[in-house]
């Protein structure tokens, strides 16, 4: 294990880390699904896949169906539906304020690294007044590469001026933890997020594991 008593900095993942998006997210699904005559899906099967985004969700609507449509229509319709209600439903998770108060408390500086287009992260976050005293948001186009590759993550630490070594990645994907372990961060699971029912975060190779967002503070 690592120890994480030298952390000087945090970075998170956003969508079923720091925030619950699904429900919007679930929202631009249906709303494309209606207008193709197609069943809406429920909310207990879009959430565990929230975090995979358009093509996720898309596929999960459409299933095998998929390849018999325009997939960059259905994706800006998906895409054009979410953005005009990017923050109907969504909420922070419970605790995530708590760490983060904790963070701007103790000067710990702290960011996003988010595969969430970053037009569409920078139109979300002003909603949440919790995210006025962020280092730096990077999202999935921000550079060539995206999550699981590390270049995001170092990109960011490189934005705050922290040693990636120095930094905790926090994040509810298998890309997540891949990322931060690449980047030679220590990596932390967030069991509250869009874990799938067949996943298992215990072999994802992370230093460890929370189950909310306050855990994190006996981290640090």
């Amino acid at each position: 294990m690592t120890n994480c008593e030298s952390k000087t900095s945090v970075l998170f993942d956003l969508d079923g880390t720091l925030l619950d998006t699904a429900n919007d997210l679930g929202e631009a699904l249906n709303y494309v699904l209606t207008q193709y005559g197609l069943p809406c899906v429920a909310r207990e099967i879009y959430r565990p896949v929230a975090s995979d985004g358009a093509l996720g969700m898309l596929t999960l609507g459409f299933k095998e169906k998929l390849k018999e449509f325009d997939y960059e229509l259905l994706r800006e319709k998906f895409l054009s539906y979410y953005q005009e209600n990017i923050a109907v439903h969504t909420c922070l998770y419970s605790g995530v304020t708590t760490l983060l108060e904790y963070l701007n408390q103790k000067n710990i500086p702290w960011g996003i690294v988010t595969n969430k287009p970053e037009g569409l992260t920078n139109l979300l976050l002003p909603h949440f007044d919790d995210f006025s005293r962020c280092k730096v948001v990077i999202g999935g186009d921000t550079l060539a590469q995206r999550k699981p590759h590390p270049a995001p993550l170092l990109h960011a630490c490189e934005q705050m001026k922290v040693s990636a070594k120095e930094c905790l990645y926090i994040g509810d994907a298998l890309r997540d933890i891949e990322a931060g372990n690449s980047a030679n961060m220590t990596t932390i699971v967030a069991e509250w997020g869009y874990i799938k029912d067949g996943d298992n975060s215990q072999d994802w190779q992370a230093h460890y594991s929370c189950k909310n967002p306050e855990d994190i503070i006996s981290f640090l």
